[in-house]
């Protein structure tokens, strides 16, 4: 979109366009979403940026009305498989805030300059910018929804010190922390008294979101004491177990959609899904949502999907009555790249004989998956042995950093390793919205989202390694 397509989006609120790119206004100093409620301004007077990052870089803070910060991501980072999709996806899953700019570059096989240049020159923003507008995020969230002192805030957000943290909330949100605090909506009570109630989250989408089928396909993969869903259909919660870089955590998410309401204008408003996380460590926030929404593929563009998938015979009944149909991923690439090989009842056997046990079960919720490592242990033998090791000694990578044509020659030069169970690991794991089976018809028109395609001809039946 050129500047002038991207001010009609503004004047029109498209909320289509959120995520996608930012506006900032020179006469206020505040930056926007595209579908901003607020007055709309003049021309003259707006900037755009391609990241929130870069609008608080050239020295905007974010609008207290529409919170540019809590959009859902950029679809376009899901469907790149070139550096700076790679990087973003990293940066996401809070690589920088662990290994620091030189271990995001080693990940993806550049110099650190390199990395820097490209991200700057693509994105108005260098790899610690885009870091720090995600910290500013994750901090705003454990401030208005948690308990926890400030101090214990400002590190698990991933803030080198309580000054840093200070001064990029002031940057960013224009308050102090304590200010942006007081300053959260009461709903239910207000905030949780106590970290051990969990962290309240709203996981924002654009667009429409058909939650039945996404529930659905977790229903009948679900792996006892790892995962669980519970409740009547249009009403049920998927709750699940996850291992993350600091401790571990438990996961509830709940079909029921919201709906974001009292748009104007034309706007294509999208909504969230209800979740709650408790984690054992605070720190590990990001990457557990960042987790969730890829495994609900929260950041899609359902608009550009449903476009394209749209125009084709074939899937257009389909699509009409799906609008926003999503490819589901993973929240665990490694667990999904073994329970793809070897089958839910399988998976589940793995996880009695090996999971590791929670310290604090919460119901059936009782152990982790079985990491790689302890698999090529206690299994060496045969093709989930050779997958196991593979994944533990790094011959394939699946983390969001991951070149995705070279992991999938990694896993078909693996022994036992089939092209059908390859491609749904290349889809789920790595959530290519492009993977397509060995032998499926799946036009080149389909092309980049065959992924979707695929799940709308085989949503209403038993998805078969979900292919």
């Amino acid at each position: 979109m050129d500047e002038d397509a991207r001010y009609e989006a503004v004047r029109s609120r498209d909320g289509r366009f959120d995520g996608e790119f930012f506006f900032a206004v020179e006469t206020t100093g505040i930056y926007c979403r595209p579908s901003c409620p607020a007055v709309t301004p003049k021309r003259q007077h707006v900037r755009f940026f391609p990241t929130a990052a870069a609008a608080q870089g050239a020295g905007f803070r974010a609008c207290r009305r529409c919170r540019p910060d809590a959009v859902p991501g950029s679809a376009e980072w899901n469907v790149r498989a070139d550096v700076v999709g790679r990087a973003m996806r990293l940066i996401g899953d809070g690589v920088i805030d662990r290994e620091g700019v030189a271990g995001l570059a080693a990940r993806l096989g550049y110099s650190a300059r390199q990395v820097q240049r490209q991200l700057t020159a693509e994105l108005g923003a260098g790899p610690l910018a885009l870091a720090r507008a995600q910290r500013a995020h994750t901090a705003r969230v454990l401030l208005q929804t948690t308990a926890l002192p400030v101090t214990q805030v400002a590190f698990a957000a991933g803030f080198a010190s309580v000054r840093q943290f200070n001064d990029t909330i002031r940057a960013v949100y224009a308050a102090t922390p304590s200010v942006l605090r007081a300053a959260a909506p009461r709903r239910g009570g207000g905030r949780d008294a106590a970290p051990a109630a969990g962290i309240p989250l709203r996981l924002a989408h654009r667009g429409p979101y058909q939650a039945g089928p996404v529930f659905d396909l977790l229903q009948r993969e679900a792996v006892p004491g790892v995962e669980e869903v519970s409740g009547p259909p249009g009403r049920r919660t998927y709750r699940r177990t996850l291992r993350l870089p600091y401790g571990t955590g438990i996961a509830a998410v709940e079909e029921r959609p919201g709906v974001r309401t009292g748009t104007r204008r034309g706007a294509r408003p999208g909504g969230w899904l209800q979740a709650r996380l408790h984690l054992t460590d605070p720190r590990d926030l990001t990457t557990a949502v960042q987790r969730l929404r890829r495994l609900f593929d929260l950041d899609a563009d359902p608009y550009a999907v449903d476009e394209r998938l749209g125009a084709d015979p074939r899937l257009a009944p389909l699509v009409a009555a799906r609008p926003g149909l999503r490819s589901p991923g993973s929240a665990d690439p490694q667990e999904t790249a073994i329970r793809a090989l070897v089958g839910p009842a399988a998976a589940g056997e793995l996880v009695r004989r090996y999971g590791k046990a929670l310290d604090a079960p919460q119901g059936s919720l009782t152990h982790l998956f079985p990491e790689p490592a302890v698999l090529a242990e206690a299994e060496p033998d045969g093709p989930l042995g050779a997958l196991a090791a593979a994944l533990a000694d790094g011959t394939v990578r699946l983390d969001p950093g991951a070149d995705r044509d070279e992991t999938h020659r990694a896993l078909l030069a693996l022994p036992g390793m089939d092209p059908a169970t390859a491609a749904v690991i290349r889809s789920r794991a790595l959530g290519d919205p492009d993977a397509v089976p060995p032998g499926v018809d799946a036009p080149d028109s389909w092309r980049p989202w065959r992924s979707y395609a695929l799940h709308h001809l085989h949503v209403s039946g038993p998805m078969s390694q979900e292919s």
